[in-house]
């Protein structure tokens, strides 16, 4: 027989942790001397330890493995949570992955400019949201400017006459126009009944799963650096656009330079991962 400082080095365990399968359970010692309380093991045991330590390396629980071993699970339940564990390493892989491509990105952006980014990029869901808007059209991105202050001087204008008050910020999203050009939808969080009435229209917007997301300080003059920045983010980590993206305005004190606006982009990994050192 083995002492139990012997079993555990063939074992190679602790002593410390013999001791706690002993407590719960999953492997006591064949004989403890009772004048002592020494704690002695057979080599048979040796079979049942490594079961142990092989179904704790699959990552199952230690109330798992003794339901295993002493055959209280069907095979057709081993074999499910065999299938369920197969999807957490799956999951967990996949996320390692995502992160591991965040940090070479992260390298690649430290190697080519020589300092560390000012701006970080975070991946986050995005609830419904209720919202009070109205909608304009522009060209193209360059001719927003002149046409998005006026919708919002008049949507809040038209709110104040309908006892209507804001409940949360600013929310620009934008979509192709069916004709041409881009319809602009100006619209700030309301809780109030979905309608319409000449033109304001009180919609939810629909959630979003995924969405990369940037802060951008200063006036939206000057918002293309912080756009450029979000869309090579998105490349760089395996991830494609999936629409345009919303801009929520949490800060806009007189001063523009003050502004404080989260551009939201949703976005959808690539079905093909990008290689390591690209």
């Amino acid at each position: 027989m083995f002492t139990i400082g012997d079993f555990a080095r063939h074992g190679r365990v602790s002593v410390r942790m013999l001791r706690h399968y002993d407590a719960t359970g999953l492997l006591r010692p064949a004989h403890v001397d009772p004048a002592t309380g020494y704690r002695y093991y057979t080599a048979a045991q040796l079979a049942r330890l490594n079961r142990v330590i092989a179904l704790k390396d699959l990552g199952f629980t230690l109330r798992q493995v003794q339901l295993i071993l002493d055959e209280k699970v069907t095979t057709e339940e081993l074999r499910a949570m065999l299938r369920l564990r197969r999807a957490e390493l799956e999951a967990a892989m996949t996320a390692a992955a995502a992160r591991l491509a965040q940090v070479e990105a992260r390298l690649r952006s430290i190697e080519s400019e020589g300092q560390m980014p000012s701006s970080d990029v975070v991946l986050k869901s995005l609830p419904s949201v209720r919202v009070a808007e109205l909608t304009g059209l522009a060209p193209d991105f360059d001719a927003i400017g002149p046409i998005i202050q006026p919708l919002y001087e008049e949507l809040f204008r038209r709110l104040e006459a309908a006892g209507i008050a804001p409940s949360g910020p600013g929310i620009t999203c934008y979509e192709v126009a069916p004709d041409g050009g881009l319809l602009i939808h100006a619209g700030v969080e309301v809780s109030a009944p979905l309608g319409e009435d000449d033109g304001l229209r009180i919609v939810d917007l629909p959630p979003v799963e995924q969405a990369a997301t940037i802060m951008h300080r200063g006036s939206m003059e000057t918002v293309l650096p912080t756009v450029q920045t979000l869309g090579r983010w998105i490349d760089a980590n395996g991830y494609r656009s999936t629409g345009y993206p919303r801009e929520i305005n949490l800060a806009c004190p007189d001063d523009h330079d003050e502004w404080v606006t989260e551009l939201q982009e949703p976005v959808t990994l690539t079905d093909r991962p990008r290689p390591h050192g690209e």
